[in-house]
């Protein structure tokens, strides 16, 4: 089994070290539909609230040479194969700090709770913000529901017209010197 909190004692300083926020790092089912596994990390540049490529790939070589240290000297962090994925969070992105719901107030959410929560098992709606260590959402079926940042398995915004207008875009430097070849036409 993989020790996510020894992986995050080694990515995050690597983070912070390019100037980034750690917003995630989970062990997932690769997308290659290989039947792989994909150790997932998900950084943002403050300034931006995302990662560029370029962002990403330094990243990525610094994680690679930190986690390739720690097993030169003994620790299996990962058992057996799989792949780094190193990215920016995104639009819809996850909400896995306590900073995040603070951040992303007044934009539409959906969490879902662990097992054994006493509680609507899922919830949907604008989130109100965080509270010590409560979340708020004025879920579109119960209303206001409150709930503690522990009870939560996974959050995410939800994609409306509202956050994509709230989201600064990527640096566009560059982009008008992008060429498209025209196809021929038969």
């Amino acid at each position: 089994m993989t020790d996510i909190a020894r992986l995050i004692e080694i990515v995050e300083p690597e983070a912070a070290a390019l100037g980034f926020d750690l917003v995630r790092v989970k062990m997932m089912p690769s997308e290659a539909g290989d039947g792989g596994m994909a150790l997932q990390i998900m950084a943002e540049d403050p300034a931006t609230g995302q990662l560029v490529i370029d962002q990403c790939a330094a990243l990525s070589r610094a994680v690679s040479d930190a986690m390739d240290a720690a097993e030169e000297s003994g620790e299996t962090l990962v058992e057996g194969a799989y792949h780094l994925e190193v990215s920016s969070p995104g639009i819809d992105r996850p909400l896995t700090r306590a900073k995040d719901f603070a951040d992303w107030a007044g934009h539409e959410a959906k969490v879902s709770m662990i097992k054994g929560f006493d509680g609507p098992r899922a919830v949907r709606g604008e989130l109100i913000g965080i509270d010590g260590e409560t979340v708020t959402i004025a879920d579109n079926k119960a209303g206001k529901v409150a709930f503690p940042l522990e009870a939560i398995h996974s959050a995410k915004l939800v994609l409306t017209d509202a956050l994509i207008a709230a989201t600064q875009p990527l640096d566009t430097a560059g982009a008008e010197e992008v060429q498209e070849d025209e196809e021929e036409k038969a």
